[in-house]
């Protein structure tokens, strides 16, 4: 494609500020869309995004901007990083303003509540006029901080078109952001948002300083869940033995700059949602999916035990303890059964 190759990225929080000044760098002059006054005139002024992804420089290719149109309007390629339960809003008002043939990627992470759709879902509903082939998603074990401070990274794109993948793989591929091609976005999708989940239950675990065999337990037994839903959902089960599923999973459910993991690390230490949430200025998408993924488990009659116990400690104020014994006394199996 080139790099004349015109890019407009819309959110700027840590994830849209590090991938668009990554694009930025690799030579690309691309519009970021800011929703608030005082991030976008910070990052003209002083290169820098000192409330989402502060101590990185920011491309000089990089122009902010709070024109929502301005930056999705005449694009080769549009790539969407805001937060899950804002997306509906938010492509709502990118309608009919967006050339047919443009390539859409969506990075952000989640499933919407009410709907049960996923991001992409989300948006072919949303985009008039949206070639549904020319759309895509990017996710896999990616910190924003690492990204930007070009750790070497590896990532997947999904499609259901290999042309728009292809594409989409060229545009982002850099010699520290390695990118690979898949043909399942659903899969990728309920990959990158059940892991937020099973991390909030990582980070009760470590909050209550139940050890290591706990953790890995967990993350193997979340891995089975995720898997469960999104073949329930259509989805190859491979999908989820790949960076979208236990490489993203492995990240959130281990890192320290997690911010699902974090919150449930403070739920485990005996700290209130509420309080949490109010000290946290980037979303912590694992909370809202919660929610989405126990009523979607619960529609499609997908046994998802961990997910549910999660859901019951954030939204009916559960104890740890009372679900951790729940978990450990459930009916004796077979480890593949609904495997």
């Amino acid at each position: 494609m080139g790099k004349q190759m015109r890019i407009g990225v819309v959110g700027a929080g840590s994830w849209g500020t590090a991938l668009a000044n990554l694009l930025a760098t690799k030579g690309y002059k691309l519009d970021l869309w800011v929703f608030e006054q005082d991030v976008r005139e910070q990052i003209a002024g002083e290169r820098e995004n000192k409330v989402f992804l502060p101590g990185v420089r920011l491309s000089e290719n990089l122009s902010p901007t709070n024109d929502l149109h301005k930056t999705v309007s005449d694009k080769d390629l549009v790539l969407i990083v805001v937060p899950s339960h804002v997306m509906r809003e938010t492509s709502g008002r990118m309608s009919g303003k967006l050339a047919p043939d443009t390539i859409v990627v969506s990075a952000s992470k989640g499933i919407e509540n009410g709907t049960h759709l996923t991001m992409t879902g989300i948006l072919r509903q949303t985009l008039a006029g949206m070639n549904p082939e020319r759309l895509a998603v990017i996710s896999g074990p990616s910190f924003a901080k690492e990204v930007a401070r070009e750790m070497p990274t590896v990532v997947t794109v999904a499609a259901t078109s290999p042309i728009t993948a292809l594409a989409a793989q060229e545009t982002f591929a850099t010699p520290r952001f390695r990118v690979y091609t898949n043909d399942d976005p659903i899969g990728v999708e309920v990959g990158g948002a059940v892991k937020n989940v099973i991390a909030i239950a990582a980070g009760m675990v470590d909050g209550l300083g139940l050890g290591l065999n706990t953790r890995a337990a967990l993350i193997t037994r979340g891995l089975t869940e995720m898997r469960r839903l999104g073949v329930a959902m259509g989805a190859n089960p491979r999908t989820f033995s790949g960076l979208a599923g236990i490489g993203d999973l492995l990240l959130t459910c281990t890192g320290d700059l997690s911010r699902n993991h974090t919150v449930g690390k403070r739920i485990g230490q005996g700290m209130r949602l509420d309080d949490i949430l109010s000290e946290m200025r980037m979303v912590a998408e694992g909370v809202k999916t919660a929610r989405s993924v126990y009523n979607l488990s619960r529609r499609l009659s997908v046994e998802m035990p961990i997910s549910e116990e999660v859901y019951r400690i954030l939204y009916e104020n559960d104890s740890p303890m009372a679900a951790l014994g729940r978990l450990m006394t459930r009916d004796l199996k077979d480890e593949m059964e609904g495997f």
